[in-house]
């Protein structure tokens, strides 16, 4: 752990290696104001919807400009039926992992079908009276982001009734790179249900390509399919989100970090649940060294956080992060190595969980073997190379390689 701590207190040495990471990127930043996402191009599919009963899946990222698409549509004269909520509810304010029941929408009168907990996959009773479901959710670009598990269940559950589906693409923020081990079949369940890595590099909207032209949804069933692409979008995009994508991610360099950071979950570390800064820092109750401490609380968004009423010993990493670990452009597995070595615990650092995350045993093997990082990335390549082969029969912009 010596490492990792000095990493953190010596302030040179990462402005020096945050520059020179710096010069090898040359993406842009954009905002909503320069790329048009697919639900504000409403002359794309308002013809497609007009007299018909229409179901939304979508959450508080579903807007255009600062209105929500539900709204939207309703002052539109758009029949809209029923709205979809997935994990973290329509109006996204649910902890992580936490049962969010089927209701009314306070606003709209709509009724709201929760789907997650015991019902993941829309029930054929609840598509019933449907003409055409919507799809407009904003994704992170994780495997392990539930949203595209929704998503292909939303996908496969149409297919069965012949219900075409509407997805209104939004840009990855993590859409400039792809890494990770890629999922086996054995290990498939809601935090990863395709053989992709964690990082996939596809909007939600290639995403969902991919899942119908592979065959990926169950029985083979093929999804009546519509993509309303983005505009002025590219893979090179560095891309700000407007609304906060799930109540644990609460800036961009939580998003940023996300990838690298949600492996600490299958593990006794915290990252920050119950604190202003999840996913911008980790640590916890033993941890030996450290800069940085916190106590996560019961709150919005995270009623029953790890280690609740504890103080954790770690690091606040969203400088790192946001500098160095956005530029990068890869999984930073150098935290999770290190922090295994200095745990005094090591029988019971990692929990049932993590091969889950990680969408297969051999990197919790890699790990307790002491492979350093660029060993494990290099068993990663053969599955990256196929991998790659497969996205770019999908993709609708231009890439980054």
């Amino acid at each position: 752990m010596k490492h990792l701590f000095l990493l953190f207190v010596t302030s040179a040495f990462i402005l020096t290696s945050c520059a020179q990471q710096l010069e090898r990127v040359n993406y842009s930043v954009k905002t909503d104001k320069e790329i048009k996402t697919g639900a504000a191009q409403t002359d794309k599919y308002l013809p497609l919807l007009k007299n018909k009963n229409i179901g939304i899946v979508a959450n508080q990222t579903s807007i255009i400009a600062k209105k929500h698409l539900v709204d939207t549509l309703l002052s539109l004269g758009i029949n809209v039926k029923k709205v979809f909520g997935p994990e973290h509810g329509f109006r996204g304010e649910a902890a992580d992992g936490e049962a969010v029941n089927s209701t009314t929408d306070s606003k709209t009168g709509l009724p709201i079908i929760s789907l997650y907990g015991d019902n993941k996959k829309p029930k054929p009773e609840q598509l019933e009276g449907l003409d055409i479901l919507v799809f407009d959710i904003q994704d992170v670009g994780a495997r392990f982001y539930t949203f595209i598990s929704t998503m292909t269940y939303v996908m496969e559950a149409c297919a069965e009734k012949s219900i075409p589906v509407i997805i209104l693409d939004r840009p990855n923020p993590n859409g400039y790179y792809v890494d990770g081990p890629i999922l086996e079949k054995e290990l498939s369940s809601f935090v990863g249900l395709h053989p992709v890595p964690v990082v996939h590099g596809m909007t939600i909207g290639e995403y969902a390509q991919m899942v119908n032209g592979e065959g990926w949804l169950k029985n083979g069933v093929k999804c009546n399919l519509t993509v309303i692409p983005l505009q002025a979008y590219t893979h090179s995009d560095f891309y700000l989100l407007p609304v906060r994508p799930s109540p644990n991610l609460p800036n961009m360099t939580a998003v940023y970090l996300y990838p690298s950071l949600c492996f600490f979950e299958g593990t006794v570390v915290s990252v920050g649940r119950g604190t202003d800064k999840p996913f911008l820092s980790f640590g916890y109750p033993a941890l030996k060294e450290g800069s940085y401490t916190f106590t996560p609380k019961s709150m919005k968004g995270a009623t029953n956080p790890p280690y609740k009423d504890q103080v954790c010993r770690g690091f606040d990493v969203a400088d790192f992060g946001d500098i160095y670990v956005k530029n990068l452009g890869k999984l930073y597995l150098f935290w999770l190595i290190e922090t295994y070595k200095s745990t005094d615990d090591k029988k019971n650092f990692f929990n049932d969980y993590f091969n889950k995350l990680a969408g297969t045993s051999s990197l919790k093997e890699q790990i307790i073997s002491g492979k350093t990082e660029d060993e494990i990335r290099k068993t990663w390549q053969p599955g990256l190379k196929t991998f790659k082969a497969i996205r770019k029969k999908y993709l609708l912009y231009k890439d980054f390689e």
